[in-house]
Order: structure tokens, then C-alpha cells, then sequence
């Protein structure tokens, strides 16, 4: 049973060192593609492979007919749109991905984000603070709830909208369930967006929803680029000098942000959400974790391709 890593951005070695070891301690023989440049090179290495473990890895329809005897493919995170999901499902290859695993890192890396807005980008001016914000959390898994709980000791009042968690499980947690996006829009100074790329999600954070908002908005994108509509974005940065906008995901159209709003702009040159080894390691491990589980005990409680 051949199991491979095919990451073009690496793992840490710690944490290939943990997957290794719960491979093989499963009897299963573990390969690495690590770095590859080259779509062939993937095509290649999953000719005579059982399992992958991705991680932002194109696995398209065309990847899944060269791989013969692939059964499962693990994406180590969250988020899944890189797999091809009817492509997998047709061919009887199993798709999981591991929630929860990199959910700390990329809450985090909102409020790196943020201090850094509100400070204005550390430009030498004077900036606000974040205690006494509105905050609204758009998706409340995850990654929404370990924001909820770090914006606590911001001192921030929370709202969350979440088209499909319950509002008691939001409340629960102190944070105000709103019923709407567009009302969670209104009454917010700042959105931290944490929904997937959908049919319906895709570009749907749009000008009229922005519009919205209080003046001095802030929106933070960690979740997916698709979820913008960055033509919109930057029409709306420009009409309202205001708004904020910061993000992990670089748009299509960043050298004309810079160049028309980039004192209000900021996004990191590659996405950064769950750049820590602790979350590497995390994802890492429970991907391997899951493989093993799959092929030895049928287990499938995070396949996603249903």
C-alpha cells in the first residue's frame, strides 16, 4: 500500500517525520513529492499510488485518470475546491479533507491582519484599536470560533452569521447570531469572512454588501479568493476612502489595488492561514491518520465527496 505526499508547497520535516511514522507504522510504504514545478511530474508520481495526502494541490480529472489505483485522497485542511470532487466520486476515490486542524493558525493570522489595519499598516499615523468593535464572524466553523474566542480578549462585541449553525450554538459561545449576511454586514465595523467557495458564495462578497457596512469597514479575507468579487472591491475602495481591505489571498488584480488604494490594501504574497508548524504538523498527522484509518477499518467520518 503506497501512500504519497504530493505538496509543491513542502510540509515542515517534523511533520513529514510524523506522518512517516504512522504510515509506516501501518505497514504502508510512504513516497514524497515535494516542490514539483510541473504538472507531469504529479501525473507521474500517482500513477502506482493507494492514498495522497495534498496539500493546496490541484487534483483535477485528469490527475485521477492517471491514478490507476488511487483509493483515497486527504487534503490537509479545511478547505477542498482544489479536488475534483465528481471526478474522484465517478472513479470510486474517496475525498477527505481535516477540519479543525490548521483552525487556530488562521484565526490568528486574522488578528495579525487586523492589528496591522488599524494601526494603519504602521505608517507613523495615528491608528484605533480593536476593543469596542463590532465584529462580525461570516461562517461560524471552525476557524469562525476560534476568532469569536480570541476577539474576547480584543474586548470586542461579536456578531456571527452562518446560513447553517444553529444560532444557539452561536449564542452559546457569547456571540450575537444575526439571521442574514447582508444584516450582519450592517452592523458590523469590521467582517472576518470565513466562508468556502461555493456555487453560491463565489463572488458574493460584492459592492452591495460592503455598502453596508459602517464607515471605516474592514473586511479580512482568510477564507477563499473566489468568495470576492475583487472588480467590485476595488470600485468600492475607491468611491469610499474609507474601507479597508486586507486578506492572505493574493486577487488577480493586486498591482492595480496597490496602485489605486494601497495606502488601505495589504495581501501577503503567498496564503498564510495555516503556515505554522504547528499546523502543518496538525493536519499533517491527521491526514495520515485518516488514510490508515480508511484502508484498514473502512472509516470515513471526513469524506467530503458524499
Amino acid at each position: 500500500m503506497k501512500v504519497l505526499i504530493a505538496t509543491d508547497k513542502p510540509f515542515a520535516k517534523i511533520a513529514v517525520d510524523g506522518i512517516r511514522q504512522e504510515i509506516e507504522a501501518a505497514g504502508f510504504e510512504l513516497a514524497l513529492l515535494e516542490k514539483y514545478t510541473v504538472k507531469q511530474q504529479l501525473l507521474d508520481a500517482v500513477v502506482d499510488a493507494d492514498a495522497i495526502i495534498i496539500r493546496s494541490d490541484i487534483i483535477d480529472a485528469e490527475v485521477i485518470a492517471a491514478a490507476k489505483q488511487l483509493k483515497i485522497v486527504v487534503r490537509a485542511g479545511a478547505g477542498y475546491d482544489n479536488v475534483d470532487l465528481a471526478a474522484a466520486t465517478k472513479a470510486g476515490i474517496c475525498v477527505m479533507n481535516t477540519p479543525g486542524q490548521n483552525a487556530n493558525a488562521v484565526a490568528e493570522l486574522v488578528f495579525g491582519l487586523l492589528v496591522f489595519a488599524v494601526r494603519n499598516f504602521y505608517n507613523g499615523t495615528s491608528g484605533t484599536e480593536l476593543k469596542g468593535k463590532k465584529l462580525g464572524i461570516h461562517a461560524y466553523g471552525n476557524v469562525g470560533r476560534n476568532v469569536a474566542r480570541i476577539a474576547k480578549g480584543f474586548g470586542m462585541e461579536l456578531f456571527a452569521f452562518d446560513a447553517f449553525c444553529p444560532a444557539e450554538v452561536i449564542e452559546k459561545d457569547g456571540v450575537k447570531a444575526l439571521s442574514s449576511a447582508e444584516e450582519l454586514y450592517s452592523v458590523s465595523d469590521i467582517v472576518s469572512l470565513h466562508i468556502p467557495a461555493t456555487a453560491e458564495t463565489k463572488q458574493s462578497i460584492n459592492a452591495a454588501l460592503l455598502g453596508r457596512m459602517p464607515k471605516g469597514g474592514i473586511l479580512v479575507n482568510t477564507a477563499r479568493k473566489e468568495v470576492v468579487h475583487e472588480t467590485e472591491i476595488l470600485e468600492f475602495m475607491e468611491s469610499h476612502t474609507d474601507f479597508k481591505y486586507v486578506t492572505d489571498i493574493l486577487p488577480a488584480n493586486d498591482a492595480v489595488m496597490k496602485e489605486k488604494v494601497g495606502s488601505r490594501y495589504f495581501s501577503t504574497p503567498k496564503k498564510m492561514g495555516a503556515q505554522t508548524s504547528e499546523a502543518n504538523i496538525n493536519a499533517g498527522i491527521a491526514a495520515a491518520k485518516q488514510i490508515v484509518g480508511f484502508i484498514k477499518d473502512g472509516i470515513e467520518k471526513y469524506k467530503v465527496n458524499k
